[in-house]
């Protein structure tokens, strides 16, 4: 699978190449297990979807998003019983005794087609496990410190709520009106190098640890071995 593009022109994705890119993407993410998956909406007509939980107020989140959802699972699966509960766990010490459990919040991406802007568009949720909604201010707070002088500059042109096209619900939205324009430079240097480049792959690298999604190394490897496989 090739692409060309003009350096005279900014890069767009059409909606099949959106499918095919996203076909790869999920491959990838099913052999590594990392939670991706893909909803049809209607026929011929989807979207790249992703749940995860994460500690409040953590902006470590290669860290603190799997350590929480592997805690909770595996409290879940394995509840201590009054047996296993000795007396060496607990200790004189009530300060140390006191154990803060970490407020979780479950983020829910999906990565959608946009005709209008002609490029994938990242879409999230997030509300803590009682179902309370973040509000759009605590979702700019939450974005790490690295990106916070950018977005204090441009806060409703980065970071907004607005309507999911596609379900018609209320979602935060990363705004897509210069997607293309970042993303041309990497698709063009691409082709000049003819290196095969997953868009779907780095795209989301770039936009997805504004908020708290990041996209695991391995994925830019599989990409440029697997991309003769598509049509």
């Amino acid at each position: 699978m090739s692409h060309n593009f003009n350096q005279n022109e900014l890069v767009c994705l059409g909606e099949r190449q959106f499918q095919q890119f996203c076909k790869l993407f999920l491959k990838h993410s099913d052999e590594i297990s990392n939670g991706w998956e893909w909803r049809e909406k209607e026929l011929n007509e989807g979207y790249m979807v992703k749940v995860q939980l994460r500690c409040k107020d953590s902006k470590n989140y290669l860290c603190a998003r799997d350590h929480c959802h592997q805690d909770l699972v595996s409290r879940e699966a394995n509840p201590l019983s009054e047996e296993e509960v000795s007396v060496e766990n607990v200790s004189d010490d009530t300060e140390e005794a006191q154990v803060t459990t970490p407020e979780l919040i479950r983020y829910e991406y999906h990565v959608v087609y946009s005709s209008s802007y002609q490029a994938p568009v990242l879409y999230f949720r997030a509300c803590y496990l009682d179902g309370r909604p973040l509000a759009l201010k605590e979702i700019w707070e939450s974005v790490h410190d690295c990106y916070q002088e950018s977005l204090s500059q441009r806060l409703w042109e980065t970071i907004t709520q607005q309507e999911h096209h596609l379900l018609g619900q209320p979602f935060f939205v990363l705004h897509p009106c210069r997607t293309s324009e970042l993303m041309t430079p990497i698709m063009i240097g691409a082709t000049r190098e003819q290196r095969n480049v997953n868009y779907i792959t780095s795209w989301l690298s770039m936009m997805g640890p504004v908020v708290g999604l990041d996209v695991p190394l391995s994925y830019a490897t599989a990409m440029s071995q697997g991309m003769t496989d598509l049509d």
